[in-house]
């Protein structure tokens, strides 16, 4: 959200939700770390006196949230020709306001999200290392979410998701792209903070299962992301999906 005007997005998402007839999961944050310092800048964006990217994303968020959901914001140029109401966004899509998932990076911003009646949307990468396993962190995240929604008494989001990198060893193919892949997690520093991201799941079918089951946040959660490696072709990732596929269906999840 740090690029984004959010009216502007909320019109550019409900058309785009009405062409899908309300298939659209959208998901939003403040935004990854960026290796360009003026970014913002350059597409029109400056922090005021006591501002942060934090603070500033999570109002145009609000805004993007409520626009559409088709609260009036605008003033008309004639109000006798609207009886004196103010203007929503146009065009409204019905249950998108649903069907938004903010990316949350840490244990608060989870929370947060979970007050403010949006999804979740957990990632490969935690702002969070006390040095248990990422999948372990993850789903304290996902369960701190969960009881911050529940306290909320809001009607939209409560739905959980997590992200993993999963890639079926079968062919020499995939043992040349995925097969060496060193397993476990890895810890850094991202904006000053430490950091852990979870580890490339990579294996037969039947070692995926395992590590599929042996997750807690994949267990915990309503559904399961999957990154795919762009770069590989159609045919490569439609190969990675069908087998991950079957790895799914075996260990009874739909």
């Amino acid at each position: 959200m740090r690029y984004e005007n959010p009216l502007y997005m909320a019109e550019e998402a409900a058309v785009t939700d009405a062409i899908a007839r309300g298939r659209m999961q959208l998901g939003i944050s403040r935004g990854s770390p960026e290796p360009a310092a003026n970014g913002q800048e350059l597409f029109g964006y400056t922090l005021g006196e006591g501002e942060s990217w934090s603070s500033v994303t999570r109002e145009r968020a609000a805004t993007f949230r409520e626009a559409i959901a088709g609260t009036p914001i605008a003033r008309p140029v004639h109000p006798e020709q609207h009886g004196g109401q103010l203007l929503p966004i146009t065009p409204v899509s019905p249950g998108l306001e649903n069907r938004i998932w903010w990316g949350a990076a840490g244990f608060e911003t989870a929370e947060w999200a979970g007050r403010e009646g949006m999804n979740l949307l957990s990632s490969t990468l935690l702002l969070e290392d006390d040095g248990r396993p990422f999948h372990i962190a993850q789903r304290e995240q996902i369960r701190r979410y969960l009881d911050s929604y529940n306290a909320s008494g809001h009607t939209t989001g409560g739905q959980t998701a997590v992200t993993r990198s999963a890639f079926p060893v079968i062919t020499d193919t995939d043992d040349l792209y995925f097969g060496r892949r060193e397993r476990g997690d890895s810890v850094g520093q991202i904006e000053g903070m430490r950091a852990r991201s979870g580890p490339t799941y990579a294996g037969s079918l039947d070692e995926l299962a395992e590590l599929f089951t042996r997750d807690a946040a994949m267990s915990e959660a309503d559904y399961l992301l999957f990154a795919l490696p762009n770069q590989l072709g159609v045919e490569y990732n439609e190969h990675v999906m069908a087998n991950i596929t079957k790895v799914v269906k075996d260990i009874g999840w739909k």
